[in-house]
């Protein structure tokens, strides 16, 4: 047990204060404060010097400089059992302090409100950090405090211990504390990295807050936790259970397919990150029905995410088969009711969803991966037509609606569509030849319409045969990336067979 007769307070956010304050008054503890804080404590009416006439040191360099002083400092890193640190604090008259309560300049709302550099620069706490790791380091005798959030638990044990800290309760604040200054020295360094275009430094590091911690993780045997660059994902869980780490995974796939299709148009289904079905049409409902109709077997159990409202007419068609969630952009009333009867059911509104961060991490033992997303929004002036045969309007926009949903297949994919939906999807197999024999099985069993089919491959054709697979099925247009040594030998069977080729100037391989 510490006994804690000397406080020293200063905080950004002075809300929460009265009850802290209370409760050290009712057990004598001093207070020691400065600015903001300092006017705020006495406003509540409770007694409080100012750290100027603690230090008998005024504040300079318009505040900047305020706290750090040998007294302050002395007074939070002296061990108490150690008899030359007490000759020394007895010889310049220094009395301990047993409780540091800090919190930061608003760092990270600061670059959400302004994009003024000295703003910005002027919101790097300087004094607080060094406040923060200076108590943190010397828990066995001081207390730290770091957040609002930690008000209530401070004030329990102070209550149960009568003015007094456990050693387990010191240590567990000092590990928030010091999680707490490199979080904050993360942002600003990720800040920095911005400013100056820097993607890759010497040095990565990464703030993230933990939104959820999972059941499990890919398996019951695994640990699994949510984490985000943000305070929150901007999806709203509006009903059912507890997602899982393969739901998130699934749901992020689907998020990442939907929300590159036109507003209020597209519908896909994914099943293990992999999309088994995908449309987009301005008919909400038809997009769903042919997005099933694509692979219903495969979207057993599956994911839908529509980047529209939900509305009553489609939440009674989604009823009708078993899946674990669905994501759109709001659901009306009379939807919610229904789809609210399944109580398992997530539902899970992105309407705000989006992807901010442009990185994404891949971790193996002690190395890690990084790259920028693939977020490219696909045109016409990505691609150019290399056969004799020219595609239509309506040729071009499936081709490209094919690709844009094949660069989101694991690799090697090959996507078959008709209309605007996907038709058959052949992905993560080691040989492209095989997925375009299951793209084509897929087909074969499952679509029952009429019209013109195109494919799309995630990377050049190696070999004629691989093409040569599609055009025999029904395919008369397919679009893949350029950059083979034998794309003359492709281009030269797409004329020999009247059948139109589109490459893309960009490859878009998901491993």
């Amino acid at each position: 047990m510490k006994k804690i007769l000397n406080a020293l307070i200063s905080v950004s956010d002075k809300t929460k204060l009265k009850p802290l304050l209370k409760i050290l008054k009712n057990n004598n503890i001093k207070l020691i404060s400065s600015g903001g804080t300092y006017k705020e404590i006495k406003k509540l009416k409770f007694e409080c010097s100012q750290i100027s006439d603690f230090t008998n040191f005024d504040e300079i360099l318009g505040g900047r400089v305020k706290t750090l002083h040998p007294k302050i400092y002395s007074g939070i890193l002296n061990i108490r059992k150690n008899k030359t640190h007490q000759k020394e604090l007895k010889k310049n008259k220094f009395e301990n302090i047993d409780l540091v309560i800090v919190n930061f300049y608003p760092f990270e709302q600061t670059l959400k409100k302004t994009k003024n550099n000295n703003t910005i620069i002027e919101n790097i706490d300087i004094g607080g950090p060094t406040l923060v790791r200076a108590a943190a380091k010397n828990f066995s005798d001081v207390t730290i405090i770091t957040s609002t959030n930690q008000y209530s638990e401070l004030i329990d044990e102070l209550k149960k211990n009568k003015g007094a800290t456990t050693l387990e309760f010191r240590k567990k604040m000092s590990q928030i504390a010091f999680a707490e200054t490199a979080y904050y020295d993360s942002v600003i360094s990720s800040y920095f990295n911005k400013i100056l275009k820097t993607e890759f430094p010497p040095k990565k590091i990464t703030h993230l807050n933990l939104l959820e911690k999972l059941r499990y993780g890919e398996n019951p045997h695994q640990e699994g936790a949510l984490y985000s660059f943000a305070e929150n994902n901007n999806l709203n869980k509006i009903h059912g259970k507890q997602l899982s780490y393969n739901n998130y995974n699934d749901i992020f796939s689907a998020l990442n397919i939907s929300k590159t299709y036109p507003k209020n148009t597209g519908t896909v289904i994914v099943k293990h990150a992999n999309p088994c079905g995908a449309s987009i049409t301005n008919d909400n409902l038809e997009s769903f029905k042919t997005a099933l109709a694509c692979d219903p077997v495969s979207a057993f159990g599956g994911i839908v995410s529509c980047n529209f409202k939900i509305n009553e007419t489609l939440a009674l068609e989604l009823n009708k088969i078993f899946i674990e969630v669905i994501i759109a952009n709001g659901f009306d009333k009379k939807a919610l009711k229904i789809l609210k009867a399944k109580k398992n059911l997530r539902l899970i509104d992105a309407s705000y969803f989006s992807f901010k961060n442009n990185f994404k991490f891949n971790s193996f033992g002690d190395a890690v991966l990084i790259q920028s997303g693939d977020h490219k929004k696909l045109s016409k002036k990505d691609f150019k037509v290399v056969s004799k045969r020219k595609p239509n309007k309506v040729e071009l926009e499936n081709l490209i609606f094919a690709f844009d949903t094949c660069r989101f297949v694991k690799s090697n994919a090959i996507v078959l569509v008709n209309d605007k939906s996907t038709i058959g999807i052949g992905s993560g197999q080691p040989s492209r030849l095989d997925s375009c024999q299951i793209a084509i099985d897929k087909m074969k069993k499952f679509f029952k319409r009429d019209g013109e089919i195109v494919a799309a491959s995630d990377a050049f054709f190696p070999f004629v045969d691989g093409i040569e697979k599609l055009v025999q099925s029904g395919v008369t247009a397919v679009i893949q990336p350029e950059g083979s040594i034998r794309d003359k030998e492709i281009i030269n069977f797409a004329n020999s067979t009247n059948t139109v080729l589109v490459f893309s100037k960009t490859r878009h391989f998901r491993h």
